[in-house]
């Protein structure tokens, strides 16, 4: 009976206290950077609001409709559509203080990184999917969310520029599948993949770490 509550627990995205806790950070951290987007693209409240919710759980939103898993986390949780507006209105009120907490928000936005990747892959173990769509589920649930902000806001997606954003999801993917499948605790390999996605995301930042990029000119008329 144990087993099996534990079990519902990770169907509804909070495998353990700590990491519940360290999503609800994320995703109030990722609705104040959302509303600062809005911001800057003239948005009314109802507007700052909407590019919150699609920011911080957009990403979920769209694992869950892609793999047919419901209730989304939204639903299931409506308090979560009420932190990220608060959390939203709050950035829009500061605005003007936030640029002094660029780097927090940074390093914020490289843990909500790790954190929905681990639990993307989780909803996919949950629902017995393939390794190979286990690391794809947790690469959307980190980075669906800031493709929709930046193609409702008119940017390109941080996800399609020369940033390491997707690349350190598919590593914290890989690295926390691959010590399950060596037989490591769940809990020991979810903290080291986190430890060294957010590594990987926090080093790419600090020393201007990019990917390979692709530019074509030539105009074939």
């Amino acid at each position: 009976m144990y087993i099996c509550a534990l079990k519902a627990i990770f169907v509804k995205q909070i495998p353990i206290p700590m990491l519940h806790i360290l999503y609800i950070i994320a995703i109030i951290a990722e609705a104040m950077t959302a509303a600062l987007s809005a911001g800057r693209r003239d948005m009314d409240w109802v507007g700052v609001c909407i590019i919150a919710w699609v920011t911080a759980l957009g990403g979920g939103t769209v694992r869950n409709i892609l793999f047919n898993h419901y209730p989304m986390s939204w639903v299931e949780h409506p308090e979560y559509l009420l932190i990220t507006a608060a959390a939203a209105i709050l950035a829009a009120v500061i605005a003007r203080f936030m640029s002094k907490m660029k780097t927090l928000f940074l390093y914020l936005d490289a843990l909500g990184l790790v954190v929905f990747t681990i639990i993307g892959c989780q909803v996919a173990q949950a629902i017995n999917l393939p390794t190979t769509i286990i690391m794809l589920s947790g690469m959307i649930t980190g980075c669906a969310g800031g493709v929709l902000r930046d193609v409702l806001c008119n940017e390109v997606p941080l996800l399609f520029r020369k940033e390491i954003y997707a690349s350190a999801a598919i590593v914290t993917g890989a690295v926390f599948l691959g010590l399950e499948y060596l037989g490591v605790s769940e809990v020991i390999a979810m903290v080291i993949a986190c430890v060294i996605g957010l590594a990987l995301r926090l080093l790419s930042i600090r020393y201007n770490w990019q990917m390979p990029k692709f530019v074509y000119r030539e105009e074939w008329h």
